[in-house]
């Protein structure tokens, strides 16, 4: 994996995850992840062109992005950013790591208090350059996301 070195305003933003079903009887679970200034990112970044082979189009027109975001068990996605903000819709997951574009670990499933509560939908501003690593050896990793034009 390249690693970039960029010297971008981002923000560390926490997402407080919430189970889409039966979310009043659960605790709800952050999430940190990194945004910023999405026209300072490198067009070459975005996810469907970075890591085309994780980031499955959908649909797309004028308004919105859709896509299947998969990542096999062990697999590593290519650095990339997403520009827009957005709905994730997680079906599938065990543990992960998401790292930023310097390859510093942003979040780590294992840290949670508990196993994510699947499936599970959740809110992004813009998502400043990063990497998922799926660490489980069985398990894929597998979301849609839903990307707001503006």
């Amino acid at each position: 994996m390249t690693h970039f070195n960029l010297l971008l305003p981002i923000t560390l933003t926490m997402l407080v995850l919430v189970p889409t079903v039966g979310a009043q009887d659960q605790e709800a679970q952050p999430l940190l992840y990194q945004t910023g200034d999405p026209t300072e990112w490198p067009p070459e970044l975005d996810a469907v062109i970075a890591a085309p082979e994780n980031h499955t189009v959908l649909l797309e027109n004028e308004r919105v992005r859709v896509f299947e975001v998969t990542l096999a068990p062990g697999e590593l996605e290519n650095l990339h950013h997403h520009r827009w903000p957005s709905v994730l819709h997680i079906t599938e997951a065990g543990h992960f790591i998401d790292r930023n574009a310097d390859g510093e670990v942003i979040f780590d499933s294992r840290e949670m208090s508990g196993p994510l509560t699947l499936p599970l939908t959740m809110w992004k501003d813009p998502e400043a350059p990063h990497s998922v690593e799926n660490l489980s050896t069985t398990q894929r990793l597998r979301l849609l996301r839903v990307e707001l034009k503006q």
